[in-house]
């Protein structure tokens, strides 16, 4: 089933043509073919079952940061991830406090909220613009601290294994283990080759710890600090590429004498030089000539290949 036909099967939730500029922090992003909002999980995980029923391949997208979506769009449907509640589970039976954030609750949000109880172990990513699902996929991180660090398990949709799973979908919980964490990445990163059959996160829980108030906010406003000394504000998707073994990547591309370079309305931070800031008016294409012109100048120099962090989606 083409798209347009699918449609009819969302009625009026489902917008045509939508622009993806409209909802990535880069500002960057030709039409998905179909768009809808899903407000819960429920909305969620059918939206994910109707799109593979009917073959049509789908994108689920949370805050739209660390995305850089192609100038032709994204085909198929894009499921704009709007679950975002939040539980506090206080200590109980020898286990810690416990917090149950569905999969498209900000990040940020959810480390304010904790922290408004005093609770530790979040508070790095007390800026950080992505939603809880996009964090347990690519084990996002900052200042040292990792979501591995904290969480304890998270709820996936995915389809059933096995020949009598006749396309039936379910959800399970996956403990750390199972999610293979590692830099930047997980195992449902690793294994997201098919849209048709992508596992989605509906929630994750984290164990968090008791803090002194005082302690906990100033190691919050030093990340804060940091993070506005250290980042360029303009529209961007953050770090552009992984750190490698040796060096931050910013570092390599700095030395690499690439500060302020600029393609068309796409420009290297002269403040931090692993991000691209669109300056004005600049496109997915004048943003991948500059990764790839970034990833030709670090090689020559360093004999180092860097590595994506950002994601490329869509119809390149």
């Amino acid at each position: 089933m083409q798209p347009s036909s699918l449609r009819a099967v969302f009625g009026d939730k489902a917008i045509a043509s939508e622009p993806m500029a409209r909802h990535t922090t880069f500002g960057i992003g030709g039409p998905a073919d179909l768009f809808v909002a899903a407000h819960t999980l429920p909305e969620l995980s059918s939206a994910v079952q109707i799109a593979h029923e009917h073959e049509v391949p789908y994108f689920i997208l949370g805050s739209g940061a660390n995305l850089l979506v192609a100038d032709k769009g994204i085909r198929g449907l894009v499921i704009h991830n709007q679950a975002a509640a939040i539980h506090i589970e206080p200590p109980a039976e020898g286990r810690p406090w416990l917090v149950r954030a569905e999969s498209g609750a900000l990040l940020r949000t959810v480390a304010r909220h904790t922290m408004d109880l005093d609770l530790a172990g979040l508070e790095w990513a007390v800026d950080v613009p992505g939603t809880v699902g996009g964090a347990v996929v690519g084990n996002a991180g900052a200042f040292g601290g990792y979501v591995g660090d904290n969480l304890l398990r998270a709820l996936v949709f995915s389809l059933a294994e096995g020949r009598r799973s006749c396309g039936r979908w379910a959800a399970r919980w996956w403990s750390r283990d199972d999610l293979k964490l590692g830099y930047r990445t997980s195992v449902l990163k690793k294994n997201t080759t098919s849209a048709s059959f992508a596992p989605v996160v509906l929630e994750a829980v984290f164990t968090m710890r008791e803090d002194d108030p005082v302690a906990l906010r100033e190691r919050a406003a030093q990340y804060t600090q940091r993070r506005l000394e250290t980042q360029p504000t303009g529209p961007s998707a953050g770090s552009v590429f992984k750190r490698t073994a040796q060096y931050p990547a910013g570092f390599l591309i700095e030395n690499a004498g690439l500060k302020d370079t600029r393609i068309g309305g796409a420009v290297i931070s002269p403040q931090h030089a692993n991000f691209i800031v669109n300056v004005g008016g600049a496109t997915a294409q004048d943003v991948r000539q500059l990764i790839e012109l970034v990833r030709e100048k670090v090689y020559a120099q360093f004999k180092i290949m860097l590595e994506l962090e950002v994601q490329l989606v869509g119809d390149w």
